[in-house]
């Protein structure tokens, strides 16, 4: 989720529509990321998300999509190194944007027009300015999308809410395909698929059995099944696994 109604009533600038349907690789998310990076004006983005769970000390963020451009500089892990533990701090506490200004007056980054809806890092310790977005999914997962720049990013607070939105749903498309990637190698059927759908819609197992040709039987049996490769406890668990990872919406 994204901070939401702090900055309402500022004036608005429109951002590029960024179309949301679900992903099937990233081949499919990065352009999206890309469009964002233009409307704001940005020369890199990085994904970063947050691993290592609760446990103390092992907490850290991984790149999980990046374009840097070599003109920024060395890429989303100085940016890590540098503030790392900052925002693996406050994302726990907030979700107001973070930036940052570089080490020269050269690169920098004007976000007066979120008042006191962002939080400043320290400055001068990066050759690159910038916004880092956090993205707080619960158990699907967190962390947070950056935009740099070598040069200056005056962004108004209403472009910054739209991006933070769009960078949430895209979150959610990046940590599924992760998760669709360490599932064992044993995939959903399209019958296993077609049963989940027709439950996720609300239908009965009578009603899918109908709906399919199929018996009761076989149908409770392609449900049992897909709840089992989905590693779940129940029918609710696996539908809400599958919408999660794409196999149905």
């Amino acid at each position: 989720m994204a901070f939401g109604d702090d900055i309402a009533g500022k004036r608005r600038m429109e951002m590029p529509a960024v179309q949301l349907r679900k992903a099937t690789s990233r081949s499919d998310i990065f352009p999206k990321f890309l469009a964002i990076q233009k409307a704001l004006r940005a020369r890199s983005f990085a994904v970063l998300r947050l691993t290592g769970g609760s446990m103390p000390g092992k907490r850290k963020l991984e790149s999980q999509i990046e374009n840097w451009d070599p003109m920024v500089g060395s890429g989303s892990s100085a940016f890590v190194a540098t503030y790392g533990e900052t925002l693996i701090s406050h994302i726990e506490t907030s979700l107001l944007p973070l930036a940052w200004n570089a080490q020269t007056d050269d690169s920098f980054i004007d976000i007066s027009d979120l008042g006191p809806f962002a939080v400043r890092l320290k400055a001068r310790t990066l050759p690159f300015s910038g916004i880092a977005l956090p993205v707080r999914l619960g158990a699907v997962g967190n962390g947070y999308v950056i935009f740099a720049t070598a040069s200056s990013m005056d962004l108004d607070g209403e472009m910054i809410l739209d991006a933070h939105g769009k960078c949430c749903k895209l979150m959610m498309d990046v940590l599924a395909l992760e998760e669709r990637r360490m599932m064992p190698s044993e995939t959903l059927s399209d019958r296993e698929i077609a049963c989940l759908q027709l439950a996720g819609d609300g239908r009965i197992s009578e009603e899918i059995a109908d709906k399919l040709g199929l018996s009761v039987h076989t149908v409770n049996a392609y449900l049992g099944s897909a709840t089992i490769k989905l590693d779940s406890v129940n029918r609710i668990q696996a539908i809400a696994k599958a919408i999660r990872l794409g196999f149905i919406n």
